[in-house]
Parts: structure tokens; C-alpha cells; sequence
């Protein structure tokens, strides 16, 4: 007991040393459609698809870790070659605002993924003509996408799909339907790695396995910074109000790099293979959980991370400050 009180406390004073607060974590929730329990996530242990009727539930832990932010990423019960569904009043993730807003009011800062990826046959995260991702027909439907979530009650939208003009397309469509408190988040540093396996399995399994979708076509390679920095600084001049940098723990150096050159908010996303990575590797007594997820956001707050979106948030909010 005396010793696991001395780690708590170096924990404390680890996350303490960097600035971080309950506030800086945000909590991504798995929404599903036509489930009726909980659905562990093989790949991604301790985190479950939560079903539609049980999202309070969900929030009340989450809440009462002192986690105030949340990222939805809704999981349909069907889908189409368009996606289209993604922009359905009674879609998943609409239908989980509606829940949220009655249930906690704006007790909650809630922030959910624009994208198609979830919701089309392909995986892709636009829409597929002739066997290639079309940009411009993907920003009117992500465009809808947001407004629909914006309509529900999103406080911040998250766009994900990595489209051209993502940003200038969306806020131009929230303005002129007076959503203009609608936060953008971008992801202007989605780059292309196969971290996001784990989240691919959960999010979409019937129709791909792991890394079998190819993104390089719109994802950023980790090899060029130039692209990187451009990519920041449209988003920013589009209207953007936080951009993100995925996967976090590979991109130290790209989070330093935005922060100093930009001074601008940033979003990291230690994502599901990082998540994963952890889990495996204290499952086999490979390493101690503990101070590996300590430590990864500390490294990911100190890099320059203004917000940062983790399946560990929940683990964390006990080390943390208000």
C-alpha cells in the first residue's frame, strides 16, 4: 500500500510538472447502433463500443472522473456506398447528442468526428469515384455531416476526412445556417500510419482488416515536414479553431514544430495502436502499465499539446488536478 502511494504521488508530480489538467483530456466514446450490451474491443482492451441506449451511463463515469470533454465516434447499424447516412437526423451520433444535451445539459463539451469512413462500404474517408477518393463531392457531404451535428447540439466538430478545403467548406455552411459557435477542430496532421488499426477493427470490422485500406492518396507521409506546415497553415487561415496531429507519440517533434512556428492550439491523439501497444506489451509483463501511460502523455503535453484525445483519460483523471 505505502509503496503504490509513492508511485501515485511521482505520477502526480510527473503530469503536474508539464501542466496537465483534467481539462487538457478529452475521452473518445465508440457509439453503437442496434447493440443492445456492451461490445468489448478485442484489440483495444478495457475499451468498449458503448450501445446507443446506454451513452448517459457512459457519460455519468466519464463525468465523474472530472473528464468535462469527449470525442463521439458513432458506429451505424447500417451502411451505403455514399455514407449518406452519416447525415441522417436519426443517425447514431445524432441521436446520442439528443441523449447527452437532455440528459447533462452543457455539463459537457462534446466533440464529434465528421467523417465517412464509418459509414460507406469502402472505408475510405470520402466518397470513391472510379476507384479514387473525390475531394470536392466529399466536402458537400461532410459539409452536411457537420450541420447535422452542429443541429443536435455539437459544441466542437471534428473534421477527419483529410479533404482539401475541408475547413473553409464546413465553416462556410455552419455560418450560413447561424452556427457560428460551432467550433472547427481539424485534422490537418492526420499522416498515414498503421496506429489506427485497432480503431479500424472497432470502427468498421465487417468490412476491413487493419491496414488493408489505402489513404495515401489524402494521409500525410511522416517523411515530409514542408507539407506538414502548409497543411497547418491553410487549415489556420481557413477558419480552423484547433488543429490536430495524429498519432501523438511519433509526432513530438511535429507538435513542437506547429506550436513554435504557428503559437496556434493544438489537439494530439494518442491513438488506438499506441493504446494498444501498452496494453499487449503489460499483458506479457513486458513493461509496467502504469508509468508507460504516465509518461506517454506527459511527453505528448510537454511536446506542446493544448488538448489531447486518449483511451487512457479515464485512467488518468485520478493523477490529475481540476
Amino acid at each position: 500500500m505505502q509503496t503504490q502511494l509513492l508511485a501515485d504521488l511521482e505520477y502526480k508530480k510527473i503530469l503536474d510538472a508539464v501542466g496537465m489538467r483534467k481539462k487538457h483530456l478529452i475521452f473518445p466514446i465508440f457509439v453503437q447502433e442496434g447493440q443492445q450490451e456492451e461490445g468489448q474491443i478485442i484489440t483495444m482492451p478495457g475499451i468498449a463500443k458503448t450501445p446507443l441506449k446506454k451513452i448517459t451511463q457512459q457519460i455519468h463515469k466519464v463525468i465523474n472522473a472530472g473528464i468535462s470533454s469527449i470525442v463521439i465516434f458513432g458506429i451505424p447499424e447500417n451502411r451505403d456506398m455514399k455514407g449518406s447516412i452519416a447525415l441522417n437526423k436519426d443517425g447514431v451520433v445524432q441521436k446520442a447528442m439528443a441523449q447527452i444535451r437532455k440528459e447533462f445539459g452543457n455539463m459537457l463539451n462534446v466533440i464529434t468526428d465528421v467523417c465517412v469512413c464509418q459509414y460507406n462500404f469502402s472505408g475510405q474517408c470520402g466518397l470513391v469515384n472510379n476507384n479514387k477518393v473525390d475531394n470536392d463531392s466529399t466536402l458537400e457531404l461532410i459539409s452536411k455531416i457537420a450541420l447535422s451535428h452542429a443541429e443536435a447540439g455539437a459544441d466542437v466538430v471534428a473534421l477527419s476526412s483529410m479533404m482539401d478545403g475541408q475547413v473553409y467548406s464546413v465553416k462556410k455552411s455552419l455560418k450560413r445556417h447561424g452556427f457560428q459557435k460551432t467550433k472547427i477542430l481539424s485534422h490537418s496532421v492526420k499522416q498515414l500510419s498503421s496506429l489506427y488499426s485497432p480503431f479500424r477493427t472497432a470502427a468498421f470490422s465487417k468490412i476491413c482488416q487493419f491496414n488493408t485500406i489505402d489513404k495515401s492518396s489524402y494521409q500525410i507521409a511522416y517523411t515530409n515536414p514542408r507539407q506538414i506546415l502548409r497543411e497547418v497553415q491553410t487549415d489556420i487561415n481557413e477558419g480552423a479553431d484547433m488543429v490536430m496531429v495524429k498519432p501523438g507519440l511519433p509526432s513530438l517533434d511535429v507538435i513542437c514544430m506547429i506550436k513554435e512556428k504557428f503559437a496556434f492550439p493544438i489537439a494530439a491523439q494518442n491513438v488506438s495502436g499506441e493504446y494498444a501497444m501498452i496494453k499487449a506489451a503489460a499483458t506479457y509483463g513486458w513493461i509496467d502499465e502504469e508509468p508507460w501511460k504516465v509518461t506517454t502523455i506527459a511527453s505528448i503535453k510537454r511536446a506542446g499539446a493544448d488538448r489531447i484525445i486518449s483511451y487512457f483519460s479515464m485512467d488518468l483523471s485520478k493523477y490529475l488536478e481540476d
